[in-house]
Formats: C-alpha cells, structure tokens, sequence
C-alpha cells in the first residue's frame, strides 16, 4: 500500500459492520492491554463499540461483514466514497464468509422456510470487493487483534503491510503440534494463508481456512494427500466451502 501522508497528528478512522456477527470489532475492542496505546494514534469517527460519538469524515474505513440487502450496497458505496481508505476485514467482509453457505439455496424458498409468509429484504451473499474497491483485507474468523494493531500501525507510519504468504502448516509446526492428517482429520492447514498463530490445530481443531489460500499454494499435493489416506471427498468439499474461501478449488459447488 503507498504511503498515505496524513498532515493530521491522528488519523481519522471509522468501523462499520454489515451482515455479520461484529466478532472481528469485538475482537479490536476488547484487546485491553494494547487498546489504550493503539486508540492513541487514531481519531475514532464512527466505531460503536467503542464510542458514541458519529461522524461521518474518517480516513480510513475498517468495513466488517457481508452484503446482504439492497441498502447495504448503498450505505456501504456511501462509506467508500467518504474514506480514503477502505479495509475489509473478518472473513465475512473478505471472502462472503459462513454467510454464503445461503447462497447453496434457492432464496425464495429458503425465506419462507425461516420467516414463513414474512417478507423479507434479501439477496444473495457478497464479498464486500464484489461492491466497491477494497485497498486492504484483512481475514480471520475472527481476525487477530495483534494483525488489526500492526496494520492500522503501519498506516498510520507510512510503513510496508504485508500478510504472511505461507500455509498456516508453518505455525502449526512451530508450536510442535501433532500434525491433524496423522490424526484421521482433514486440514485445511497445508493450503490456507498463516497469520493465526494456529490457533485452531493447536487446540486440536482442523483449520476451516478462514484465513484463505495462501500464496502459491499446492492444491494437486493437497489433493494427493487426502486421496491417498483415503479421507472422504465429500467432507473436503463441505470444509472447502464453509466459508466461501476456496470456491475455485472445490468439486462439489452446488
């Protein structure tokens, strides 16, 4: 990302949620031993978590969620048009997130089957990049306070941001895990973007790549790997579409 310039001593920055479950604000919010260090280089606009107060000049807008709903597309084009730059992050706003498993299913039916003869403002699940130009993402489900911090960081100084571009295999190893495969599980470890610390393997849960695909990935090994323990194809292609970020990959995208 080029340098920003800012003449202010404090960027302005606002945060806004869309169809979400807002775990990625929470997840900022809540860092309380950083949090009063970090709010130190921002001016916060619009951030309901944290405060109040509403306004609607920011330099840089944090954009969490996806979209849904036709006055979604217009608030979030409202928001792209008053920030200089847009950061998506969470895997909803990324990548369509758990939100897109709607998308398998005819809408129509799908309303009726929730809200009965309800009418209810609906579309299918976008990525927020599907909307407006995106400058930045940032995914995690939810994302990494420390990730959010060093980023919005390197903003605010000018300075070179950067997503790890290996698997999270790598972390994983780092924290001398037993490696799930070994285990009878699949994990989506060996293709989906680090920067998670692994926390998931190392809590003995297959990673659902959250996180996307990492950089130059080996997917035809992935592959190999999995047919030749013989694990089911079927429940690849259901981790591979939990959330929506490995949908090139997938056999099964029905």
């Amino acid at each position: 990302m080029q340098h920003l310039g800012f003449s202010h001593k404090k960027i302005k920055i606002g945060s806004f949620d869309f169809t979400c479950c807002e775990g990625c604000q929470l997840q900022l919010a809540n860092h309380e031993s950083t949090l009063p260090a970090f709010l130190e280089l921002l001016d916060i606009r619009n951030f309901r978590e944290i405060s109040s107060e509403k306004h609607d000049d920011y330099d840089i807008a944090l954009v969490e969620g996806s979209i849904t709903r036709e006055d979604e597309v217009e608030r979030l084009k409202t928001i792209r048009k008053n920030a200089r730059i847009l950061i998506a992050y969470g895997t909803c706003a990324c990548f369509g997130g758990v939100n897109s498993l709607k998308n398998n299913f005819p809408i129509d039916e799908t309303v009726r089957e929730v809200y009965g003869n309800h009418s209810v403002d609906t579309l299918p699940v976008r990525k927020i990049s599907d909307v407006v130009t995106v400058d930045f993402s940032i995914p995690g489900c939810p994302v990494s306070k420390e990730e959010v911090e060093r980023i919005i960081t390197s903003v605010a100084t000018g300075s070179m941001i950067e997503l790890p571009k290996y698997p999270v295999c790598v972390e994983c190893k780092q924290q001398l895990n037993t490696c799930l495969f070994d285990l009878g599980e699949i994990c989506l470890g060996p293709i989906t973007r680090a920067g998670c610390n692994a926390v998931c393997t190392t809590g003995k849960t297959a990673c659902l790549g959250c996180r996307g695909p990492a950089d130059d990935i080996n997917f035809e090994s992935f592959m190999q790997l999995v047919t030749d323990r013989k694990m089911s194809l079927e429940e690849l292609d259901e981790k591979l579409g939990f959330y929506n970020c490995f949908e090139e990959f997938r056999h099964d995208k029905s």
